[in-house]
This record gives structure tokens, C-alpha cells and sequence, in this order.
């Protein structure tokens, strides 16, 4: 989970799940900023996606717009990911991928 995305959002919009970052597609103001940034590569613009990736949007949206695991509300758009904090659990798609080794070379 690389975080330069995070440093260089003007939007404060990336939250931080359990294993990986989410965008909240209500707060974010598309400028491309964080794409550029990215040292892996992780984000695309929607109209971008592939049909296999598509996924993606449905399930980021969904770390906003439902319950997660151990909270008793929807996170919403609470108004940027500083006031927020880590919020430690990820949606359960997300969670139930296996991890990956990390090997740095």
C-alpha cells in the first residue's frame, strides 16, 4: 500500500481501509493528481477499466456507502480522510483476497 497518492491529493479524498486505499468517488474532484504520482500503478480512471476491472468502482463506492465489518455506520463523505484517520477494515471483497508476498529487491 504505497501512500504518494495520498501526500499529493488537494481533495484529502483517499481513506485508508486495511489493506488497501479507497477513493471517495463523492469528494474527489478527478484532476489526475494522485494517477501521476502512483509508484504502483494501482490507479485508472474509470473510463479506463478493462471489463475484468470494473469491479473495482462498485466495490471502492461500497467502502463509503455501506457497513463495514466493526463499524455501525456507512463512512459516507465525511469531509476528507485527515479528520477520519486509518480506518482499519477494508470491504469484504477485499478482505477475503489472499496477501501477497512482498518481496523488495
Amino acid at each position: 500500500m504505497d501512500k504518494s497518492c495520498v501526500l499529493e491529493c488537494p481533495a484529502d479524498c483517499i481513506y485508508e481501509g486495511a489493506r488497501t486505499l479507497y477513493i471517495n468517488p463523492d469528494e474527489c474532484v478527478d484532476c489526475g493528481a494522485c494517477k501521476l504520482v502512483c509508484r504502483v500503478e494501482a490507479i485508472e480512471y474509470e473510463t479506463d477499466l478493462d471489463d475484468d476491472d470494473l469491479w473495482h468502482l462498485e466495490d471502492n463506492a461500497a467502502f463509503f456507502q455501506t457497513v463495514l465489518p466493526g463499524r455501525t455506520e456507512p463512512l459516507g463523505s465525511p469531509g476528507g480522510a485527515q479528520t477520519v484517520g486509518r480506518v482499519g477494515v477494508d470491504t469484504p471483497r477485499v478482505a477475503a483476497m489472499p496477501v501477497r508476498d512482498h518481496v523488495d529487491h
